[in-house]
């Protein structure tokens, strides 16, 4: 088998809801665009994947795609996976991670498909149910996150992450209110998005671990392995970091070795793919740590993450980013969550979750080749 073409059909995405997940990310909302990855072989097998997401525009990055990776992948044989993710890993510079996700994981749904296989059971299936969680958009007044996360749990939710205001008196205040909303049993988890200096985190992390929150996820800067360090030495409830920290697959082992964070995070399109995930769970299997897995930006990169999840045995949750209008675009049939809390694995070979392709033409832009 080889690869004849890699092309990209850039579609609209329009009424987007304004939300906003940390002052960093900024407003969300109103119109962007993604893009259908398509990896076509001579027998007939084609892979698909999406680029961009509600906040980053596929257009971005859509020209890096075909100018730098195309040339590596046509004439190539895709199920020389692990080999064509070397090579377009060493083009991160040029590319940028995005685009050598999405081709990873065009290559994965082709690879599912010609062996007749959803790509959870080519990595190697694990499960085939996990527990979800609702990840909050920001509010400014504690009540709005104390009532969203009571009308999850009373829809069956059995876990949620508030994404704060990000000022550390507020956050507490937002904790508490949140905890005596949902009662004592109730699994929440802090994401404070990289906003604190040391002395705040520690403020902020003491209160949660009182309120018997799950885990701390990113409350200092995202290269800050020294403060992460003393903070992990100071405090008892768990620590995630390495969601954006700078660098590819080999840039966790620093973090690892200062014993810097309880668990590994990332996803497929901020990290190169699903077989550098795979590499990541592994190497944290290897230390008895977890890795959690990432919002993925858009429904078939989610997709690839649920895939990925059926395949460790050490990631928890599978994350829901709230709404679902900023998050939620392109496929026939979403990811859902069902009345137990969780969600269950695609079970058709590849990918296996159908692409809304009249959608994709009606809302054509262009096709990038």
């Amino acid at each position: 088998m080889k690869i004849t073409d890699v092309t990209v059909t850039l579609f609209k995405w329009e009424d987007i809801p304004t939300t906003n997940y940390s002052p960093l990310s900024g407003k969300i909302g109103g119109e962007s665009d993604l893009g259908l990855v398509k990896i076509s072989t001579d027998e007939g097998i084609d892979g698909h994947a999406f680029l961009g997401s509600s906040s980053q525009p596929a257009r971005l990055d859509v020209q890096s795609l075909i100018k730098y990776l195309k040339p590596v992948l046509v004439g190539q044989n895709p199920l020389d996976r692990e080999r064509l993710w070397q090579l377009l890993s060493q083009l991160t510079r040029k590319a940028g991670i995005r685009v050598v996700g999405a081709c990873d994981i065009a290559l994965w749904d082709i690879g599912g498909k010609a062996a007749n296989m959803p790509i959870h059971q080519l990595l190697g299936t694990y499960r085939t149910t996990v527990e979800a969680y609702a990840s909050s958009t920001v509010y400014e007044e504690p009540e709005a996150y104390a009532d969203e996360a009571a009308q999850m749990k009373s829809e069956g939710w059995s876990a949620y992450k508030i994404h704060p205001p990000t000022n550390p008196e507020l956050d507490i205040e937002c904790c508490i209110q949140i905890r005596e909303a949902v009662g004592d049993h109730h699994t929440l988890m802090l994401d404070s998005t990289w906003a604190y200096d040391y002395p705040q985190a520690l403020r902020v992390g003491k209160a949660i671990e009182e309120l018997d929150y799950y885990w701390y996820e990113d409350p200092l800067a995202d290269d800050d392995i020294y403060n992460y360090t003393k903070l992990k030495q100071q405090l008892h409830i768990p620590l995630m970091a390495t969601e954006y920290s700078p660098g590819g697959f080999t840039a966790y082992a620093p973090w690892l070795v200062a014993k810097a964070t309880d668990y590994l995070r990332g996803d497929v399109a901020i990290k190169g793919g699903i077989t550098s995930i795979m590499k990541t769970a592994h190497l944290a299997e290897a230390f008895h740590m977890n890795y959690e897995v990432h919002h993925g930006g858009n429904s078939l990169n989610n997709v690839a993450n649920l895939h990925t999840i059926m395949a460790m045995k050490n990631c928890e949750f599978f994350e829901v980013l709230l709404p679902s209008g900023a998050q939620k675009y392109g496929l026939e049939t979403d990811i859902e969550v069902d009345s137990e809390g969780n969600v269950q694995a695609f079970n058709k070979p590849g990918l296996g979750a159908d692409i809304d392709f009249a959608l994709i033409e009606r809302n054509k832009i262009a096709i990038v080749s």
